[in-house]
């Protein structure tokens, strides 16, 4: 591993002012989960780490919904008693993040902005676009894990599982950095592989920070339901070959709006409002639940080793909706 500086600032003023420092290649780490993990393999390799362990780690009431520090363990928002109530696929998706030991070290923070887990980008030997090379290996070589949704350069699949019930519940991040705050909802966050941005993930600056999540009200008791259904090939300690999220804001037995978002389809959470229109203005039986979820993967072009995952994620989603509905899964 480089040697690098270590930095333990007091507060977000202090922290900021760390990341800006002129010509150092400056990381903020948390649990060090993935940050740690790319340094001892030399795909990133910077000056100086920012510990941001020590700042907000709280989850306050603001206007009806939450707002949660992104120093915040994993483990403390599965077992957050209003987080589940208010929020439950948010703790539902926190509670299958990697293991036990994962979960109380890795942060709110670290989950959203952790890096691909493409295997060609994870190895120091293939230098691709995200690595500042001029091609993806991904559709020519081991594509089994790969992205199905998004036209970008780029094939590897969004690692976060707090993404995408985020985006779900159109949660808003706040950024600080040193010309000051900025509010950006989740859905604007994190960004498609193109020329410009091919190697970064979201619209963070290197000299910001992700401080909080915000939640909005969540809505009438008993009126929005949600639903959060994760396949993978083990139980534990493993990423999902894809997962969704949905909620469903009910009038009596109908839907009156719904929400779909899917997990590791694509290089950002992907919304489909395709499922969302199925659902919308009719009430959930399993057959609408099937119909959903295959307008869900309407448009889906997997690679050459990663058809499969088409009926893996139909599944997610029709097994999400019957979830959200309570319904049994058969």
């Amino acid at each position: 591993m480089k040697p690098f500086a270590y930095v333990n600032p007091a507060n977000e003023k202090e922290a900021v002012a760390a990341l800006s420092k002129e010509h150092e290649k400056a990381l903020p780490i948390g649990g060090g989960q993935d940050l740690l993990a790319r340094m001892k393999d030399y795909v990133t390799q910077p000056d100086r780490l920012v510990n941001v362990k020590n700042l907000d780690a709280t989850v306050t009431r603001v206007n009806g919904g939450l707002r949660i520090g992104s120093a915040m363990k994993l483990v403390d928002v599965a077992d957050h008693p209003e987080i589940g109530r208010l929020y439950p696929a948010l703790a539902a998706a926190a509670i299958e993040v990697g293991t036990p030991q994962i979960r109380n070290q890795g942060t709110v923070g670290g989950n959203i902005n952790q890096r691909p887990r493409c295997w060609y980008f994870r190895n120091e030997e293939f230098v691709c676009y995200k690595k500042g090379g001029n091609r993806c290996f991904s559709p020519e070589g081991d594509s089994q894990l790969h992205a199905m949704f998004g036209d970008g350069l780029s094939y590897n699949v969004h690692p976060s599982s707090l993404a995408v019930p985020l985006g779900a519940y159109d949660a808003t991040f706040r950024l600080l950095g040193p010309r000051g705050e900025r509010m950006v909802r989740a859905a604007d966050y994190f960004t498609m592989p193109t020329k410009e941005n091919v190697e970064r993930e979201n619209v963070l600056e290197p000299d910001e920070l992700l401080t909080h999540v915000i939640l909005p009200a969540p809505g009438p008791p008993g009126t929005v339901k949600s639903g959060h259904y994760e396949v993978r090939y083990k139980a534990s300690h493993d990423w999902p070959i894809a997962f969704a999220t949905v909620l469903l804001a009910m009038n009596g037995s109908t839907v009156q709006t719904a929400r779909v978002v899917m997990g590791a389809v694509a290089p950002v959470p992907w919304r489909s409002q395709a499922a969302e229109k199925a659902l919308t203005g009719k009430p959930v039986t399993p057959q609408a639940a099937v119909a959903a979820a295959e307008a869900a993967l309407t448009g889906a072009e997997p690679l050459s080793r990663n058809a499969y995952k088409v009926q893996v994620a139909k599944t997610a989603v029709e097994r999400a909706i019957l979830q959200a509905a309570g319904l049994p899964i058969v």
